[in-house]
C-alpha cells in the first residue's frame, strides 16, 4: 500500500513558477514509477509527466521545456516544477505511483493516487 500527499499548489500568475512536491508513505518508493496528471474543470483527467524508475522522463507535448519531474528517492518524493506558467495549466494536479505497466502515459497504469493539489494561473 502507497499513500500520497501532494503540495505546493496555489494561485500565480502568467509567466511565473510553482514546485509541486508528492510525498509517498509505504515501502520500496524507488521501485514504482511516479506521474503528474492534472485535470481542469469539465475537463477529463490527462498525463503531464512521469518518471521511471530508472530516471527516464517523458511529457505530454504541452508542458515540454516548461515542466520538469524529479524524484528523491531518499525522501520518497517526487516533483514537478512548473515554469513559464500559461492560465490553461490551471487544474487540479494529482500525483500517482505504478508498478507493471510499460510506458506509464495512461491512468491505467497506476495503482496510487493521491488527492491532488490546485494550481491556478491567472492572466
Amino acid at each position: 500500500q502507497v499513500q500520497l500527499v501532494e503540495s505546493g499548489g496555489g494561485l500565480v500568475q502568467a509567466g511565473g513558477s510553482l514546485r509541486l512536491s508528492c510525498a509517498a508513505s509505504g515501502r520500496a518508493f524507488s521501485s514504482y514509477a511516479m506521474g503528474w496528471f492534472r485535470q481542469a474543470p469539465g475537463k477529463e483527467r490527462e498525463f503531464v509527466a512521469r518518471i521511471r524508475m530508472s530516471g527516464t522522463t517523458a511529457y505530454t507535448d504541452s508542458v515540454k521545456g516548461r515542466f520538469t519531474i524529479s524524484r528523491d528517492n531518499a525522501k520518497n518524493t517526487v516533483y514537478l516544477q512548473l515554469n513559464s506558467l500559461k492560465p490553461e495549466d490551471t487544474a487540479i494536479y494529482y500525483c500517482a505511483a505504478g508498478r507493471g505497466g510499460r510506458d506509464y502515459l495512461r491512468i491505467v497504469e497506476y495503482d496510487y493516487w493521491g488527492q491532488g493539489t490546485q494550481v491556478t494561473v491567472s492572466s
